[in-house]
């Protein structure tokens, strides 16, 4: 399964098997590139389309976000599927799947294309392609059904070997082999705490019709976009102060924030900050990059590099006998570290919390219980900051949180580091695989989850990510991915006014303006 190819590269360009000559030497991209994940998602999904419209063709359903390696699926209304429906549609999934059916690629005109959407009860989908700079639709027939996945697709059912579906009231979820997992289906690990921070947003946005890509378009024509932003904002700072004020009513000391690259954990870390002091707490804050271990005895990867990322690289019982000392209020020597020589020294004025003032530590690390274990869990607070995107393109067809995160990058680290979209696209897959391994496994230890997705961002972040991305020309080896970005963003309206961000916005950070220390 791990090996099994499900596109190529045709140069720097993804290509359909269906494309493939004999003798053409490639690259195959398989389960464990992201590319290769979606294309095994896009199938899994007309699949059970398929199936679906077989057994019961009046329900409907909606793709609604990623959860517990796979995705969350709910029927339209909820409760016109149940449990043994579930059962009925992966028997008849699988037999679809042995038959080896093929997805066979249809290219047509727009017009063309409305007529056969609406002919499958897909009418949602007529107005987004509107936005599309081609005139032609390319869209996928199998079995009879067509369906358009902005995207590319396997050959045919057969490669589609490996899912389940299990059942999560209201819904249920699509599971599937992943890139850290590419054997076969990862065993199932529940992430209730992160599903119900997506669900809590998906409300949020269904109150506000803002669920879909054409939802925000309709909001932008109508003169509508200053005011979401305005509601979204509200949201957000209404979001903090609660978390404020729960680590006040239980009296937390040690507050621990962590999420993956891009999230907004900085000005989330001074916005609660913020609100702590408005009831008349000040925080005090240290850096964990002080703490890591002599570089001497940082530990090494597999390929014998200097491994920085993994916690071992902290020195960690220099960390907690600080922490217990400073939580009874004794003064401590705060490490400096030179990250030039690899060595730390120590501060030579003494540093000492305030009777019950809270210490806020931000790092990867942060929600991993190795580094607080010296500290009690009674006067610890685990915050997990996450940008958990629930704007769909449409309700088959998902945005991934991570390139919400992607296009953030792009913009701050060409903004604040110089760095081209080439270069941040290439280093995010290694950024990914570090969060794999010390982020994500620990997002279920939080107390709070934050999520900082704004549904309105996107189209804020065209304006400045679009002409990053058209700078990457074909002989670049991330142009694939380049591409990819570039047409979903093709489908949004763009917000032109940035001065409606408000400057302490988590969007500042990234696009610049923030009136916060970040």
């Amino acid at each position: 399964m791990e090996n099994l190819a499900l596109a190529y590269l045709d140069g720097n360009e993804i290509r359909e098997l269906n494309r493939l000559k004999d003798d053409q030497a490639v690259r195959f991209v398989t389960i464990k590139d992201a590319d290769g994940e979606r294309i095994y998602q896009r199938g899994l999904v007309f699949i059970f389309y398929i199936a679906l419209k077989e057994l019961m063709p009046e329900v409907k359903f909606r793709v609604i976000h990623s959860l517990s390696q796979g995705i969350y699926v709910e029927a339209d209304p909820p409760e016109s599927l149940h449990e043994n429906d579930l059962i009925l549609i992966e028997r008849r999934m699988r037999e679809l799947v042995k038959q080896a059916i093929p997805f066979v690629k249809i290219e047509t005109t727009i017009p063309e294309a409305k007529r056969i959407f609406s002919e499958e009860g897909l009418e949602y989908k007529n107005e987004i392609i509107d936005y599309k700079r081609m005139k032609k639709v390319t869209m996928y027939q199998c079995k009879g059904h067509h369906h358009y996945f902005y995207g590319y697709m396997v050959p045919d059912t057969s490669y589609i070997k490996q899912f389940e579906i299990v059942y999560y009231a209201p819904g249920f979820i699509l599971r599937h082999p992943t890139p850290s997992h590419p054997t076969g289906v990862p065993p199932f690990v529940e992430q209730a705490k992160t599903h119900a921070i997506h669900m809590e947003a998906e409300n949020w946005g269904r109150l506000m019709d803002v669920e879909t890509v054409r939802d925000l378009n309709a909001k932008i024509r109508k003169g509508q976009a200053r005011e979401l932003i305005q509601v979204q904002e509200a949201l957000h700072e209404k979001k903090i102060a609660l978390i404020a004020d729960d680590i006040l009513k239980q009296n937390k000391r040690i507050i621990l924030i962590s999420g993956p690259s891009s999230s907004g954990k900085t000005t989330f870390a001074q916005r609660l900050k913020i609100q702590l002091m408005t009831s008349g707490v000040s925080p005090a804050s240290i850096s964990l990059d002080n703490y890591f271990v002599d570089r001497v005895d940082t530990p090494l990867d597999e390929d014998g590099e200097y491994d920085f990322e993994t916690i071992d690289a902290l020195d960690l019982d220099l960390l907690n006998r600080q922490l217990k000392e400073l939580l009874q209020e004794r003064p401590v020597y705060l490490p400096q570290y030179d990250f030039i020589a690899g060595t730390k020294s120590f501060s030579k004025e003494p540093f000492q919390l305030k009777p019950d003032q809270p210490l806020i530590l931000e790092g990867i690390h942060a929600l991993n219980e190795r580094l607080s274990s010296g500290v009690f869990q009674k006067d610890k607070y685990k915050i997990y900051v996450s940008a958990l995107t629930v704007l769909n393109l449409d309700e088959h067809n998902r945005i991934p949180t991570t390139d919400n995160r992607l296009l953030r990058r792009i913009i701050r680290d060409h903004r604040t580091r110089g760095y081209s979209a080439a270069d941040t696209i290439a280093r995010f897959a290694s950024v990914r695989k570090g969060e794999d391994q010390h982020i994500f496994p620990f997002q279920e230890n939080a107390d709070a989850i934050f999520n900082s997705a704004l549904d309105y961002e996107l189209a804020v972040l065209k304006k400045q990510v679009l002409p990053l991305l058209e700078e990457i020309s074909l002989d670049s080896p991330v142009y694939f991915h380049a591409k990819r970005l570039k047409k979903f963003l093709y489908y949004f309206l763009q917000i032109e006014n940035e001065s409606w961000v408000p400057s302490t916005s988590i969007l500042k950070e990234f696009i610049g303006g923030s009136s916060l220390d970040v």
